[in-house]
This record gives C-alpha cells, structure tokens and sequence, in this order.
C-alpha cells in the first residue's frame, strides 16, 4: 500500500533531525564519519520508523525483527535513529566515542539494548544476519545465556535486515555468506548496501572495482533491487517487494549520495571518516534548515 505524501513529510522531517543530530555528535565527538552516517539517515528513518516490527520501550522483545549493522562504523545516524524513535535521550547522542559512554564508535551488543551485534571488522555482518535468519527459518537453534538472543523458530515470519557498506563487498566473507542464505533459501533476509559509491582510500570503483554488483548477487540467484537510497518512499516499496519473495533472499543495493544534505561535502570520499569542526558544523546545519 502506498504511503500517503503527509507520511511520508513527516519521515523526511524526521531524517533532516536525525541528520542533525549526527552533526552535533560527531562535533561533540571530535571523531567519527560523516558521510556514511549522513547519506543513510533516510534508510534508517525508513527502518526505525515505519518497517521495523519493534519496540523502542522493550528492546529484547523476542519477537522482534533484526537489524545488523556490520558496517558499524557509520553507527552514529543508527545511534540518532534509536534516540528519536525512542530507545534512550536524544541528549545521550552527545556523549558519542567518550569514555564509558554506551555510544561507543563501534556498536557493542552488551552496552546498548536496542544493538543486535557488535561490530567492527567490516564482512562479518551478513554471515551474522544469515545464521539469525536461518534460526528464525527452524533449521536450528540457537540459545544463548550469556546474550539472550533466543534465536529459535518463529511462526511471526520474523525479518532480519543486514546494513552492508558497498567498499565491505571486498571482503569474501561477504561472498560465503551470499552462498549460505542462497543455499537454505533464506528468504527472511534482506540484504541493503549503501552504494555510495566511496571508501576511506578513494572511490570503490577506483580502489577494487565492484560493478556488476547487481549482477553478481544474481549469480549467487538472489533477489535483486536496485533503488534509490535518499527516496524515503521508493525505499519502503523496495521493502515490501522483498517481503513478497519466498523462495530466495533478497539484497537492495541502495544508491545513496556520502554526505547528503551538506552540498560542500557530498560525493567526496576524503569526508568518509573525517568530521567537521565547530564551525562548520553550524555551517552544515544550516544547509539543513534552508
């Protein structure tokens, strides 16, 4: 069903304060990435409020859907997402990389509820959402005591969504994991990966070229979407299209533009880990709020 245009207003005011909110972390902060964090605020508005099957005020719902970030160092626009939907104050945001903060610059399982994986080493996020979705699937359990995970089979047709940069499809951990979910035809798996098209040493095309990635993940007989990552409402449909396929899983290669919304800093890879100083910070707030 198609969302009506006052919906989707609102989700695209709501990814302009969660834009804002990465900027004033990341200054707060003094270190990070920017333009990562800034080019998916869209995705993860559309996720945290309107996809996601979830419940801010009791994180460790078992029925909930998961969401993995394995390239968490863009964390800072999931951390400002959890904040606005409801998982912990706004405020809290500020505290970003300080010490004994629960806001660390790579997200840790065990200090914020609401996080499903701790992650860092990019690659690893899609084997981890796979062995999630195949638990969910019944072909096995797992149970932990120390994390509570419960991963056992569901009858609520449970979603679990893996965030993947598009510089990690590198990594051939990547690749196995492609294999397994085509293999147990985990079709309770979406992929998205941010093809923002820049990597912490240049363009992706420039540092390990990558294109056909659409066709590639259709060698591996996934579900192929390609979409436009900063349109909120083509972003849901794309959703709800891999919803409806059962008999494989499905990757979303979201095309979205590093550093959206900062026109002086969009596109450029050199901004992929940097941060903007006090005073461009003000500046870049401004661009929002034209």
């Amino acid at each position: 069903m198609a969302l009506p245009d006052e919906e989707i207003k609102k989700l695209v005011e709501k990814a302009k304060m969660i834009r804002e909110t990465v900027i004033k972390m990341l200054v707060s902060a003094g270190s990070g990435h920017t333009a990562g964090s800034l080019g998916m605020a869209d995705i993860f508005t559309a996720f945290y409020f309107h996809i996601l099957n979830h419940r801010p005020e009791h994180p460790e719902w078992k029925e909930r859907d998961r969401m993995i970030l394995s390239n968490g160092h863009i964390c800072p626009v999931q951390y400002a997402a959890m904040a606005h939907a409801g998982y912990f104050p706004v405020h809290e945001c500020l505290t970003l990389r300080k010490f004994g903060s629960r806001l660390q610059g790579h997200p840790e399982r065990s200090r914020l509820p609401g996080i499903e994986t701790t992650s860092g080493p990019l690659g690893e996020g899609l084997s981890q959402a796979a062995g999630m979705a195949y638990a969910f699937r019944g072909f096995g359990d797992f149970v932990s005591p120390q994390l509570d995970w419960g991963l056992t089979k569901s009858p609520k047709s449970q979603q679990v969504y893996c965030i993947m940069s598009d510089g990690e499809q590198d990594e051939g951990n990547t690749w196995e994991a492609v294999m397994f979910a085509e293999k147990y035809k985990l079709s309770n798996l979406t992929a998205v990966i941010d093809r923002n098209n820049i990597q912490i040493g240049g363009t992706t095309e420039d540092v390990m070229p990558l294109e056909s990635l659409a066709d590639k993940y259709r060698a591996f007989n996934w579900n192929v979407i390609e979409v436009d990552g900063n349109d909120i409402r083509a972003f849901i449909s794309a959703v709800e299209e891999a919803k409806t396929v059962t008999d494989k899983p499905t990757v979303i290669i979201a095309n979205t533009i590093p550093g959206k919304g900062i026109p002086e800093i969009e596109n450029d890879y050199r901004w992929h880990g940097k941060v903007p100083t006090e005073e461009e910070g003000e500046r870049f707030l401004t661009y929002l709020n034209v």
